[in-house]
């Protein structure tokens, strides 16, 4: 029996995404519905890349965080959403096994990086609102430029320890994944060794890295509605309510799915609702402003 394992891990050298298997009478209207929010998504983004480079006016360090995270959803979306559209029209769609990791690693590594963006953005929320005096001399271009660069860093570097071990995970079982893309969760599903060693590792750096960011961004929120809620004037309460409302949804939209999809016992007991969610922090993403 370990030999014919062994033989039929030999021979995978890709998976199958099944994607939306279920949509066959839908799938030319869905295909065309994130099409045309890839291609919105994309348009947007660049737009605000090019507004922000080039609009001296702009460069300051909100709209610095808004280029990086324009930057990164750009790359964000682009390694899932062409993939899933392929696979939209055929109804399934092959992957090597190497794409497949490379899929989950461009992923994961930004899905982090958006995560310390995000945070870095609500800080910087933070003190404009609850600390205007230190605002300027604390929010420096020095520290907004290494802010960025070490939520990217943290990022790519996060999978690294993970990386490695799902490689070495033994697939001689079924090759059908049924996401449509290489989730971590939908790729340890189809091992036929023991993942123990595989999930706990990466639970608890998934832990750390999404939780960290999202009690810094908590508690910067915390701060900053105390502050509003204090303004005697409506309209000073509107305005600097408005200058963090959309980042906040944002936040919201994003964790939330995140966190329904990998924490929720119930993503993995119905498969349609964990693609559902999926779709929303994915594809379907709110505009960064």
């Amino acid at each position: 029996m370990p030999d014919v394992e062994g033989e039929n891990q030999m021979t995978i050298t890709e998976f199958i995404l099944l994607g939306f298997g279920d949509l066959h009478e839908l799938k030319i209207p869905v295909f065309m519905v994130f099409l045309a929010i890839y291609i919105i998504t994309l348009t947007g983004n660049i737009l605000i890349i090019v507004m922000v480079s080039y609009n001296h006016n702009l460069h300051n360090p909100m709209y610095f965080f808004l280029g990086n995270l324009s930057v990164l959803e750009v790359c964000y979306t682009t390694s899932i959403a062409p993939k899933m559209l392929k696979t939209l029209l055929v109804m399934q769609g092959d992957i090597s096994f190497s794409s497949c990791l490379l899929q989950f690693y461009i992923f994961g590594s930004l899905v982090v990086a958006k995560c310390f963006l995000l945070a870095a953005k609500s800080c910087n929320h933070y003190l404009a609102i609850c600390k205007p005096l230190h605002y300027a001399p604390t929010m420096s271009f020095l520290l907004c430029f290494q802010l960025a660069v070490g939520s990217w860093i943290i990022g790519f570097l996060s999978l690294v320890v993970t990386m490695p071990m799902v490689s070495r995970l033994p697939f001689c079982a079924s090759t059908e994944i049924d996401h449509f893309f290489c989730d971590l969760t939908s790729i340890i599903k189809l091992s036929c060794g023991d993942t123990y060693m595989v999930r706990i590792p990466a639970f608890i750096i998934a832990s750390l890295v999404s939780f960290l960011p999202f009690l810094l961004t908590l508690l910067s929120y915390y701060k900053i509605i105390s502050t509003i809620l204090k303004i005697p004037s409506t309209s000073g309460k509107q305005k600097a309510a408005s200058t963090c409302f959309s980042h906040l949804i944002v936040v919201s939209v994003f964790c939330g799915t995140l966190m329904v999809v990998y924490a929720a016992p119930i993503a993995n007991q119905w498969p349609n609702l964990n693609k559902t969610f999926s779709v929303l922090y994915t594809v379907v993403t709110p505009p960064q402003w």
